[in-house]
C-alpha cells in the first residue's frame, strides 16, 4: 500500500524568516512539504490564489485575516493553525461549515507589557531622537521628563493594564485606570485608583491602552477625548489601531495638543509607506512588534507543529 501524500502546509507572513528556525519541524518530515510567505498580500484576490493549493495554514496572530469570502474560496484547507489562544481575524462559523479544524496555541503577555514600558521610557526621555543625534554628531539636544510623581492612566485594566500598572508604581508614578466594566474594588484590588473616563484622560501625564479591539471600544479615544488631555501628556498604544481615531490623533500630534504618542498599532497593517505617523517629529512608532520575541514566537510555532502533528495522527 501506498504512503499517503504529503500534506502542504503554507506559513504565513513570516516577516523576519525565522518560522522555521524558531521550532523543531522534524516530526512532520516526509509528512508535509512547507512553503513559507516572507511577504503580506491584502487583497482577497491574491490571498485566494497564493492559499488555494494548502491543506494546512499557519497563520501569526491577526495579519492575514481568513474571512468567509477567502474561507469559502479555498477547496484543500483542513486546518489552520493559529498562533495565540484566540484570533478574531478567522471567520470560525465559516470553518466549522465546511469542517476546516482552527487550533491554537500558548501565550504570554510578558513581551507586550515590557513593550509598552519600553515606549514609555523611550519617549519619556527622547531616547531615538537623542542616539539619531550623536550618531549625527551631536550631544544633548533635549529636556527628558521625569516619571516619578507623574500619573500613568491605564485604559483598560486587565491582565496587561493590571502589570503595567505594577510597573509604574515602581517607578513612583500615581497610577489611575477607567474602562466600561472596570469597578472600584478591582482597580483597589490592582493598587490603582479608578476615576472616571474625563478624569482619566484629562490628568494622565502618560495614558497607557490595554484594551480589546469591539464595537464598543473602537474609536473609543476620539477628538472629543484628545481634547480633554493636557498639552505635555503622551499616549502609548500597544493594544489595536482602531481603539483610537487616528485622523483625530494625528491632528492633535500636529496641532501640539498633546506633547507625542507612541503607537505599535495600526488600522491597516502593514502601515503605509507614506502614512503621517512614520514621519511626525512626536511619535514614536514600531512596526507591531510588541509580541515579537524569541521565546513567545518558539511557542507560537512549536506549539503549532504540535497542532499539526496531532491533526495529522488524527486524520492520517
Amino acid at each position: 500500500m501506498s504512503s499517503p501524500s504529503p500534506i502542504r502546509i503554507g506559513i504565513l507572513d513570516d516577516y523576519q524568516n525565522v518560522a522555521l528556525d524558531a521550532a523543531d519541524w522534524s516530526p512532520l518530515k516526509g509528512r508535509a512539504q512547507i512553503t513559507v510567505f516572507n511577504d503580506h498580500v491584502a487583497e482577497d484576490a491574491q490571498i485566494i490564489e497564493r492559499l488555494k493549493p494548502f491543506d494546512v495554514l499557519c497563520v501569526m496572530r491577526e495579519r492575514t485575516p481568513l474571512t468567509r469570502a477567502i474561507i469559502e474560496q479555498l477547496p484543500n484547507l483542513k486546518l489552520i493553525a493559529s498562533t495565540g489562544p484566540v484570533n478574531a481575524s478567522i471567520d470560525t462559523d465559516a470553518a466549522a461549515e465546511r469542517g476546516i479544524k482552527v487550533a491554537h496555541t500558548g501565550y504570554s503577555s510578558t513581551p507586550t507589557i515590557e513593550m509598552a514600558w519600553a515606549l514609555i521610557l523611550a519617549m519619556a526621555r527622547n531616547i531615538p531622537g537623542e542616539n539619531r543625534s550623536l550618531r549625527e554628531g551631536g550631544w544633548q539636544r533635549t529636556l527628558g521628563t521625569q516619571l516619578a510623581g507623574k500619573t500613568l492612566g491605564i485604559l483598560g485594566l486587565g491582565h496587561i493594564g493590571s502589570a503595567v500598572g505594577v510597573i509604574g508604581r515602581a517607578f513612583r508614578m500615581n497610577v489611575i485606570a477607567w474602562s466600561q466594566n472596570l469597578t472600584v474594588e478591582r482597580a483597589e484590588s490592582k493598587g490603582v485608583q479608578r476615576v472616571d473616563k474625563d478624569t482619566l484622560f484629562a490628568t494622565s501625564d502618560i495614558l497607557s491602552i490595554h484594551l480589546r479591539l469591539s464595537d464598543r471600544t473602537r474609536d473609543l479615544v476620539g477628538a472629543a477625548e484628545l481634547a480633554k488631555m493636557k498639552s505635555t501628556s503622551r499616549i502609548v498604544n500597544t493594544s489595536r489601531g482602531p481603539i483610537v481615531d487616528t485622523t483625530a490623533l494625528i491632528a492633535a500630534l500636529k496641532s501640539g495638543q498633546i506633547a507625542g504618542a507612541a503607537v505599535d498599532v495600526y488600522d491597516t497593517e502593514p502601515l503605509d509607506p507614506n502614512h503621517p505617523l512614520r514621519t511626525l517629529d512626536n511619535v514614536l512608532a514600531t512596526p507591531h512588534i510588541g509580541y515579537v520575541t524569541r521565546e513567545l514566537y518558539e511557542t507560537f510555532y512549536g506549539d503549532s507543529v504540535r497542532n499539526i502533528v496531532d491533526w495529522l495522527d488524527q486524520n492520517p
